[in-house]
Order: C-alpha cells, then sequence, then structure tokens
C-alpha cells in the first residue's frame, strides 16, 4: 500500500478574510494556524494520523489521502499522485499539497 506525503504550501492570513468587510467579525486567536510551519512535511498510512498534526486538518485532508492511497489521480492536477486540498478554518486556513509515494519495506 501506498504513503501519502503532506507538505504545507501556504498559511493564509485571517486578514485576507477581514478584507471583505461581509465575513469580517471576531475571530479570537492568533492571526495565522499556529500548528504548522510552511514547507513542513508528514508521512502518513492511512491508519495513523501523523503525530503534531491538527486532527481537524487530517479530517479534512483524508478523502484524498484514501483516493492518492488506492490510486486516484486527480484530473485538475498536472502531475498524477498529487492533489492540493486545504483544511476548511476559515479563519486561519492551511494549504496543503498531497503526493502518493512508494511504502517503505
Amino acid at each position: 500500500m501506498a504513503e501519502v506525503r503532506i507538505t504545507v504550501v501556504k498559511k493564509l492570513d485571517r486578514d485576507v478574510i477581514h478584507a471583505d468587510s461581509r465575513l469580517d467579525c471576531s475571530c479570537k486567536g492568533p492571526p495565522v494556524c499556529p500548528l504548522f510551519e510552511e514547507g513542513q512535511e508528514f508521512l502518513t498510512d492511512m491508519k495513523t494520523m501523523p503525530a503534531g498534526f491538527c486532527p481537524g486538518a487530517y479530517a479534512d485532508l483524508f478523502r484524498f489521502i484514501t483516493g492518492l492511497e488506492a490510486g486516484a489521480n486527480y484530473p485538475w492536477m498536472n502531475e498524477p499522485g498529487v492533489v492540493l486540498a486545504c483544511c476548511n478554518d476559515g479563519f486561519r486556513p492551511v494549504i496543503f499539497k498531497l503526493e502518493r509515494v512508494a511504502s517503505s519495506p
């Protein structure tokens, strides 16, 4: 079974959301996600969430993780076995690159 490498591509600042006054609200907490750093990598075998990974983000990515492990390719991506996805935090979203990799023996 394949593994999936998860790379943090971009952390978006909540100021992007607040630029639209219709979406401005009293969001508390840090302006960007404090759990990840851009360029950070994780490896998952679908059985275990990587240590230190946000459970909410993992749940958001899980359908792509299972798809990649099952051999799926995404027609909107230029490269087979790769997909971009993000967590659903509307104030501090994080964009991830998911890549199918050969599992370790």
